[in-house]
Protein backbone atom coordinates (compact mmCIF):
# COMPACT_ATOMS: atom_id res chain seq x y z
CA UNK A 1 0.00 0.00 0.00
CA UNK A 2 1.39 4.01 -0.88
CA UNK A 3 2.30 5.94 1.74
CA UNK A 4 1.71 8.77 -0.11
CA UNK A 5 -1.03 10.95 0.14
CA UNK A 6 -3.78 11.39 -3.02
CA UNK A 7 -3.09 13.85 -5.27
CA UNK A 8 -5.87 16.47 -5.45
CA UNK A 9 -7.36 17.01 -8.98
CA UNK A 10 -7.20 20.61 -9.70
CA UNK A 11 -9.38 20.51 -13.03
CA UNK A 12 -13.06 21.32 -11.95
CA UNK A 13 -15.44 18.67 -12.42
CA UNK A 14 -17.40 18.42 -15.44
CA UNK A 15 -21.01 18.76 -14.54
CA UNK A 16 -23.15 19.87 -17.22
CA UNK A 17 -26.56 21.52 -17.77
CA UNK A 18 -29.52 20.28 -14.53
CA UNK A 19 -31.82 18.40 -16.46
CA UNK A 20 -33.77 15.86 -14.26
CA UNK A 21 -36.49 13.39 -15.88
CA UNK A 22 -39.91 14.63 -16.52
CA UNK A 23 -42.01 12.51 -14.32
CA UNK A 24 -45.74 12.26 -13.39
CA UNK A 25 -45.77 12.11 -9.55
CA UNK A 26 -48.66 9.61 -8.38
CA UNK A 27 -45.85 8.30 -5.41
CA UNK A 28 -46.60 9.45 -1.66
CA UNK A 29 -44.54 12.56 -1.96
CA UNK A 30 -44.11 14.94 -3.30
CA UNK A 31 -46.74 15.67 -6.22
CA UNK A 32 -46.40 17.85 -8.98
CA UNK A 33 -45.88 21.13 -8.40
CA UNK A 34 -47.99 24.50 -9.95
CA UNK A 35 -46.19 26.45 -12.59
CA UNK A 36 -46.58 29.55 -10.73
CA UNK A 37 -45.10 27.21 -7.38
CA UNK A 38 -41.93 27.14 -9.29
CA UNK A 39 -42.08 31.17 -10.68
CA UNK A 40 -42.80 31.95 -7.02
CA UNK A 41 -39.05 30.01 -5.85
CA UNK A 42 -37.61 32.21 -9.46
CA UNK A 43 -38.74 35.82 -8.33
CA UNK A 44 -35.88 38.16 -6.06
CA UNK A 45 -34.70 37.50 -3.01
CA UNK A 46 -34.90 39.85 0.06
CA UNK A 47 -33.31 39.64 3.57
CA UNK A 48 -35.00 37.36 6.45
CA UNK A 49 -35.75 40.37 7.98
CA UNK A 50 -36.80 42.64 5.54
CA UNK A 51 -39.95 44.55 5.61
CA UNK A 52 -40.97 42.86 2.70
CA UNK A 53 -40.58 39.80 4.10
CA UNK A 54 -42.17 40.46 7.51
CA UNK A 55 -45.23 41.10 4.73
CA UNK A 56 -44.96 37.87 3.11
CA UNK A 57 -44.55 36.12 6.71
CA UNK A 58 -47.88 37.08 8.01
CA UNK A 59 -49.51 36.53 4.90
CA UNK A 60 -48.34 33.11 5.16
CA UNK A 61 -49.34 32.65 8.28
CA UNK A 62 -52.92 33.71 7.29
CA UNK A 63 -53.05 31.14 4.82
CA UNK A 64 -52.16 28.07 6.92
CA UNK A 65 -54.83 29.17 9.47
CA UNK A 66 -56.94 28.92 6.43
CA UNK A 67 -56.02 25.74 5.62
CA UNK A 68 -55.64 24.09 9.02
CA UNK A 69 -59.13 25.95 9.42
CA UNK A 70 -57.90 27.33 12.70
CA UNK A 71 -57.30 30.77 14.44
CA UNK A 72 -54.60 29.77 16.16
CA UNK A 73 -51.61 32.55 16.50
CA UNK A 74 -48.74 29.84 16.50
CA UNK A 75 -49.13 29.02 13.26
CA UNK A 76 -45.75 28.62 11.14
CA UNK A 77 -43.89 26.96 8.71
CA UNK A 78 -40.96 25.51 9.71
CA UNK A 79 -37.53 25.93 7.82
CA UNK A 80 -36.99 22.05 7.13
CA UNK A 81 -39.07 19.39 5.74
CA UNK A 82 -41.89 17.58 7.28
CA UNK A 83 -39.58 15.88 9.80
CA UNK A 84 -39.06 19.00 10.94
CA UNK A 85 -41.94 20.53 12.24
CA UNK A 86 -42.88 16.85 13.37
CA UNK A 87 -39.87 17.24 15.30
CA UNK A 88 -40.55 20.55 16.49
CA UNK A 89 -44.13 19.74 17.71
CA UNK A 90 -43.06 16.56 19.71
CA UNK A 91 -39.51 18.05 21.17
CA UNK A 92 -41.57 21.02 22.33
CA UNK A 93 -44.84 19.64 23.73
CA UNK A 94 -42.74 16.55 25.14
CA UNK A 95 -40.40 17.46 28.36
CA UNK A 96 -38.16 14.88 30.12
CA UNK A 97 -40.57 12.79 32.45
CA UNK A 98 -43.85 13.11 30.18
CA UNK A 99 -44.96 9.97 29.22
CA UNK A 100 -46.73 9.92 25.30
CA UNK A 101 -49.55 7.29 23.95
CA UNK A 102 -48.31 6.66 20.56
CA UNK A 103 -49.99 4.19 17.74
CA UNK A 104 -48.48 1.11 16.52
CA UNK A 105 -50.61 0.96 13.44
CA UNK A 106 -48.01 2.34 10.79
CA UNK A 107 -44.53 3.11 10.02
CA UNK A 108 -44.99 7.13 11.42
CA UNK A 109 -46.17 6.06 15.13
CA UNK A 110 -43.14 4.37 15.28
CA UNK A 111 -41.18 7.98 14.19
CA UNK A 112 -43.25 9.49 16.69
CA UNK A 113 -41.99 6.77 19.49
CA UNK A 114 -38.55 7.84 18.29
CA UNK A 115 -38.74 11.62 18.56
CA UNK A 116 -40.57 11.52 21.73
CA UNK A 117 -37.66 9.02 23.47
CA UNK A 118 -35.41 11.49 22.25
CA UNK A 119 -36.75 14.30 24.27
CA UNK A 120 -36.79 12.77 27.29
CA UNK A 121 -40.14 11.24 27.46
CA UNK A 122 -41.40 7.98 28.49
CA UNK A 123 -43.34 6.33 25.41
CA UNK A 124 -46.39 3.50 25.94
CA UNK A 125 -48.22 1.98 22.64
CA UNK A 126 -51.75 1.79 21.90
CA UNK A 127 -52.32 -1.41 19.82
CA UNK A 128 -53.78 -1.31 16.05
CA UNK A 129 -52.94 -3.58 13.55
CA UNK A 130 -51.43 -2.32 10.01
CA UNK A 131 -53.91 -1.07 7.74
CA UNK A 132 -56.50 0.01 10.80
CA UNK A 133 -57.55 2.85 12.57
CA UNK A 134 -57.03 2.97 16.11
CA UNK A 135 -60.04 1.99 18.14
CA UNK A 136 -61.64 4.43 20.32
CA UNK A 137 -62.07 2.10 22.71
CA UNK A 138 -58.44 0.82 22.81
CA UNK A 139 -57.62 4.65 23.27
CA UNK A 140 -59.76 4.89 26.08
CA UNK A 141 -58.15 1.65 27.57
CA UNK A 142 -54.28 2.98 27.05
CA UNK A 143 -55.49 6.19 29.14
CA UNK A 144 -56.60 4.42 31.77
CA UNK A 145 -53.81 2.41 32.13
CA UNK A 146 -50.83 4.78 31.34
CA UNK A 147 -52.35 8.43 31.96
CA UNK A 148 -50.03 9.99 29.24
CA UNK A 149 -49.34 13.33 29.08
CA UNK A 150 -49.46 13.78 25.32
CA UNK A 151 -51.15 11.67 22.84
CA UNK A 152 -49.96 11.72 18.67
CA UNK A 153 -51.92 10.34 16.08
CA UNK A 154 -51.36 10.03 12.65
CA UNK A 155 -54.63 11.37 10.70
CA UNK A 156 -53.49 10.31 7.68
CA UNK A 157 -50.69 7.35 7.31
CA UNK A 158 -49.04 7.11 4.61
CA UNK A 159 -47.34 4.00 4.98
CA UNK A 160 -50.77 2.01 4.92
CA UNK A 161 -52.91 4.51 3.40
CA UNK A 162 -55.33 4.57 6.20
CA UNK A 163 -57.52 7.90 7.58
CA UNK A 164 -58.11 8.25 10.99
CA UNK A 165 -61.94 8.41 10.86
CA UNK A 166 -63.97 10.36 14.15
CA UNK A 167 -60.74 12.26 15.57
CA UNK A 168 -63.26 13.94 18.00
CA UNK A 169 -63.41 10.91 19.47
CA UNK A 170 -59.85 10.63 20.13
CA UNK A 171 -59.26 14.17 21.38
CA UNK A 172 -62.07 14.40 23.56
CA UNK A 173 -60.66 10.91 25.27
CA UNK A 174 -57.27 12.80 25.77
CA UNK A 175 -58.86 16.13 26.75
CA UNK A 176 -60.94 14.35 29.36
CA UNK A 177 -57.29 12.61 30.87
CA UNK A 178 -56.44 16.37 30.49
CA UNK A 179 -53.18 15.26 27.86
CA UNK A 180 -51.99 17.47 25.03
CA UNK A 181 -52.92 15.94 21.34
CA UNK A 182 -50.61 15.90 18.76
CA UNK A 183 -51.68 15.31 14.72
CA UNK A 184 -49.88 14.11 12.08
CA UNK A 185 -51.25 16.17 9.13
CA UNK A 186 -48.79 14.89 6.61
CA UNK A 187 -50.53 13.45 4.02
CA UNK A 188 -53.91 15.31 4.68
CA UNK A 189 -53.71 18.92 4.68
CA UNK A 190 -55.01 20.67 2.08
CA UNK A 191 -56.39 17.61 0.34
CA UNK A 192 -58.64 15.67 3.18
CA UNK A 193 -61.14 16.84 5.08
CA UNK A 194 -59.03 18.33 9.03
CA UNK A 195 -60.54 21.15 11.30
CA UNK A 196 -58.26 21.87 14.00
CA UNK A 197 -60.19 24.02 15.72
CA UNK A 198 -63.40 22.00 15.57
CA UNK A 199 -61.98 19.05 16.12
CA UNK A 200 -60.27 20.38 19.13
CA UNK A 201 -56.77 18.96 17.95
CA UNK A 202 -53.42 20.79 20.17
CA UNK A 203 -50.93 20.61 17.56
CA UNK A 204 -51.06 19.52 13.77
CA UNK A 205 -47.75 19.15 11.87
CA UNK A 206 -47.37 18.93 8.11
CA UNK A 207 -45.29 18.63 4.91
CA UNK A 208 -45.36 20.74 2.03
CA UNK A 209 -44.72 18.52 -0.70
CA UNK A 210 -48.11 16.35 -0.45
CA UNK A 211 -51.11 17.49 -1.27
CA UNK A 212 -50.21 21.19 -0.86
CA UNK A 213 -48.20 20.54 -3.99
CA UNK A 214 -44.90 22.02 -2.97
CA UNK A 215 -41.41 21.35 -3.04
CA UNK A 216 -40.04 20.42 0.62
CA UNK A 217 -38.27 22.96 2.77
CA UNK A 218 -41.00 25.29 4.53
CA UNK A 219 -43.06 22.86 6.63
CA UNK A 220 -46.97 23.83 8.36
CA UNK A 221 -47.37 23.70 12.50
CA UNK A 222 -49.87 25.13 14.40
CA UNK A 223 -49.95 25.09 18.01
CA UNK A 224 -53.08 26.32 20.26
CA UNK A 225 -52.65 28.75 23.09
CA UNK A 226 -52.62 25.80 25.81
CA UNK A 227 -50.23 23.79 23.83
CA UNK A 228 -47.70 26.86 23.57
CA UNK A 229 -48.28 27.50 27.11
CA UNK A 230 -47.05 24.29 28.23
CA UNK A 231 -44.01 25.06 25.51
CA UNK A 232 -43.45 28.31 27.38
CA UNK A 233 -43.31 26.95 30.87
CA UNK A 234 -40.99 24.22 30.49
CA UNK A 235 -38.76 24.05 33.28
CA UNK A 236 -35.96 23.47 30.60
CA UNK A 237 -35.32 24.19 27.85
CA UNK A 238 -36.37 22.32 24.04
CA UNK A 239 -33.27 20.07 23.26
CA UNK A 240 -33.07 20.97 19.96
CA UNK A 241 -32.38 24.72 19.85
CA UNK A 242 -33.06 25.55 15.98
CA UNK A 243 -36.33 23.73 16.81
CA UNK A 244 -37.04 25.33 20.13
CA UNK A 245 -41.04 27.01 19.71
CA UNK A 246 -39.78 29.31 22.61
CA UNK A 247 -37.04 30.75 20.41
CA UNK A 248 -39.00 30.52 17.33
CA UNK A 249 -41.76 32.85 18.79
CA UNK A 250 -39.59 35.65 18.68
CA UNK A 251 -39.10 35.65 15.08
CA UNK A 252 -42.57 34.08 13.59
CA UNK A 253 -44.11 36.26 16.68
CA UNK A 254 -44.56 39.96 16.92
CA UNK A 255 -41.21 41.11 17.68
CA UNK A 256 -39.36 39.32 14.22
CA UNK A 257 -36.34 39.00 16.21
CA UNK A 258 -33.64 37.12 14.68
CA UNK A 259 -33.50 33.58 15.37
CA UNK A 260 -31.99 31.82 11.71
CA UNK A 261 -31.99 33.04 8.12
CA UNK A 262 -35.18 31.37 7.04
CA UNK A 263 -35.67 29.36 3.37
CA UNK A 264 -36.89 32.39 1.59
CA UNK A 265 -37.81 30.94 -1.86
CA UNK A 266 -39.08 27.99 0.29
CA UNK A 267 -41.52 30.28 1.95
CA UNK A 268 -42.71 32.18 -1.48
CA UNK A 269 -43.09 28.69 -2.56
CA UNK A 270 -45.26 27.70 0.38
CA UNK A 271 -47.12 31.35 -0.12
CA UNK A 272 -48.57 30.40 -3.72
CA UNK A 273 -48.71 26.77 -3.14
CA UNK A 274 -51.55 28.29 -0.02
CA UNK A 275 -53.18 30.88 -2.53
CA UNK A 276 -54.02 28.34 -5.10
CA UNK A 277 -55.57 26.27 -2.25
CA UNK A 278 -57.68 29.87 -1.07
CA UNK A 279 -58.13 30.17 -4.64
CA UNK A 280 -59.53 26.73 -5.09
CA UNK A 281 -61.51 26.64 -1.60
CA UNK A 282 -60.38 24.08 0.97
CA UNK A 283 -63.59 22.26 0.90
CA UNK A 284 -63.65 22.35 -2.87
CA UNK A 285 -60.34 20.48 -2.74
CA UNK A 286 -61.24 17.83 -0.40
CA UNK A 287 -63.91 17.20 -2.29
CA UNK A 288 -61.89 16.97 -5.69
CA UNK A 289 -59.48 14.98 -4.04
CA UNK A 290 -62.53 12.24 -3.08
CA UNK A 291 -63.88 12.41 -6.37
CA UNK A 292 -60.46 11.85 -7.99
CA UNK A 293 -59.10 9.47 -6.09
CA UNK A 294 -62.72 7.77 -6.15
CA UNK A 295 -62.05 7.52 -9.97
CA UNK A 296 -58.64 5.95 -9.18
CA UNK A 297 -60.40 3.52 -6.86
CA UNK A 298 -62.81 2.31 -9.34
CA UNK A 299 -60.21 1.88 -11.80
CA UNK A 300 -58.03 -0.38 -9.94
CA UNK A 301 -61.69 -2.25 -8.84
CA UNK A 302 -61.80 -2.81 -12.37
CA UNK A 303 -58.11 -4.43 -12.84
CA UNK A 304 -59.38 -6.86 -9.71
CA UNK A 305 -56.93 -4.75 -7.56
CA UNK A 306 -57.67 -4.63 -4.13
CA UNK A 307 -57.23 -1.69 -1.70
CA UNK A 308 -55.43 -2.07 1.25
CA UNK A 309 -57.76 0.16 3.69
CA UNK A 310 -61.58 -0.61 4.62
CA UNK A 311 -63.66 1.62 3.04
CA UNK A 312 -64.64 3.94 6.39
CA UNK A 313 -61.15 4.33 6.90
CA UNK A 314 -59.70 5.16 2.74
CA UNK A 315 -57.47 7.57 2.67
CA UNK A 316 -58.52 9.48 -0.58
CA UNK A 317 -54.68 11.26 -0.80
CA UNK A 318 -52.58 7.86 -0.74
CA UNK A 319 -54.18 4.66 -1.68
CA UNK A 320 -52.93 1.31 -1.03
CA UNK A 321 -53.09 -1.40 -3.00
CA UNK A 322 -52.82 -4.86 -2.47
CA UNK A 323 -49.44 -6.57 -4.87
CA UNK A 324 -51.32 -9.43 -6.67
CA UNK A 325 -49.96 -13.27 -5.92
CA UNK A 326 -47.25 -13.63 -8.10
CA UNK A 327 -46.43 -10.35 -9.18
CA UNK A 328 -43.70 -8.53 -8.70
CA UNK A 329 -44.29 -5.39 -7.05
CA UNK A 330 -40.88 -3.83 -7.71
CA UNK A 331 -40.47 -4.73 -11.30
CA UNK A 332 -43.86 -2.63 -11.39
CA UNK A 333 -42.36 0.05 -9.97
CA UNK A 334 -39.34 -0.27 -12.14
CA UNK A 335 -41.58 -0.32 -15.30
CA UNK A 336 -43.93 2.44 -14.51
CA UNK A 337 -40.44 4.70 -13.99
CA UNK A 338 -38.83 3.89 -16.91
CA UNK A 339 -41.45 3.19 -19.52
CA UNK A 340 -43.59 6.04 -18.75
CA UNK A 341 -41.88 7.89 -16.38
CA UNK A 342 -44.86 7.34 -14.01
CA UNK A 343 -43.84 7.51 -10.22
CA UNK A 344 -45.38 5.18 -7.87
CA UNK A 345 -43.80 3.48 -4.75
CA UNK A 346 -43.89 0.11 -2.97
CA UNK A 347 -45.15 -0.38 1.22
CA UNK A 348 -43.15 0.36 4.13
CA UNK A 349 -42.27 -1.52 7.46
CA UNK A 350 -44.72 -4.28 7.82
CA UNK A 351 -45.94 -3.86 4.69
CA UNK A 352 -42.93 -3.90 2.50
CA UNK A 353 -43.83 -5.57 -1.03
CA UNK A 354 -47.20 -6.35 -0.12
CA UNK A 355 -48.75 -3.25 -1.25
CA UNK A 356 -48.20 -0.12 -3.96
CA UNK A 357 -48.66 3.21 -2.90
CA UNK A 358 -50.36 5.48 -5.44
CA UNK A 359 -50.65 9.23 -4.36
CA UNK A 360 -53.30 11.33 -5.56
CA UNK A 361 -52.62 14.90 -4.16
CA UNK A 362 -52.80 18.02 -4.64
CA UNK A 363 -51.83 18.91 -8.50
CA UNK A 364 -51.27 15.13 -9.03
CA UNK A 365 -54.96 14.57 -8.56
CA UNK A 366 -56.02 14.71 -12.14
CA UNK A 367 -58.48 12.51 -14.06
CA UNK A 368 -55.49 13.18 -16.20
CA UNK A 369 -53.27 11.50 -14.22
CA UNK A 370 -55.54 8.73 -12.98
CA UNK A 371 -56.33 7.48 -16.54
CA UNK A 372 -52.78 7.82 -17.52
CA UNK A 373 -51.56 5.43 -14.50
CA UNK A 374 -54.77 3.35 -14.59
CA UNK A 375 -53.39 2.59 -18.60
CA UNK A 376 -49.66 2.24 -17.42
CA UNK A 377 -50.19 -0.48 -14.95
CA UNK A 378 -52.82 -2.57 -16.60
CA UNK A 379 -49.90 -2.38 -19.48
CA UNK A 380 -46.84 -3.37 -16.97
CA UNK A 381 -49.29 -6.37 -15.04
CA UNK A 382 -49.66 -7.66 -18.38
CA UNK A 383 -46.18 -7.94 -19.32
CA UNK A 384 -46.03 -10.16 -15.84
CA UNK A 385 -48.72 -12.51 -17.10
CA UNK A 386 -51.54 -10.60 -14.94
CA UNK A 387 -54.82 -10.88 -16.15
CA UNK A 388 -57.75 -8.53 -14.73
Amino acid sequence: MSNHPPTLDERPPDVGELTPPDRTLMGPGPSDVHPRVLRAMSTPLVGHLDASFVQIMDEVQELLRYTFRTDNKWTIPVSGTGSASMEAAIGNLVEPGDTMLVPTNGYFGGRMRSMAERAGGDVVEVDAPWGEPLDPVEVERAFDEHQPDVFGFVHAETSTGVRQPDVPALTDIAHEHDAYVIADCVTSLGGVEMRVDEWDVDAAYSAPQKCLSCPPGASPLTLNDRAMDKVLSREEPARSWYLDLSLLEGYWGDDRAYHHTAPITNVYALREALRLVAEEGIEERWDRHRAVAGELKAGLRDLDLEMNAAEECWLPSLNAVRVPDGVDDGAVIDRLLEAYDLEVASGLGDLEGDIWRIGCMGRSASRKNVEYLLAALENALAEQGYEA
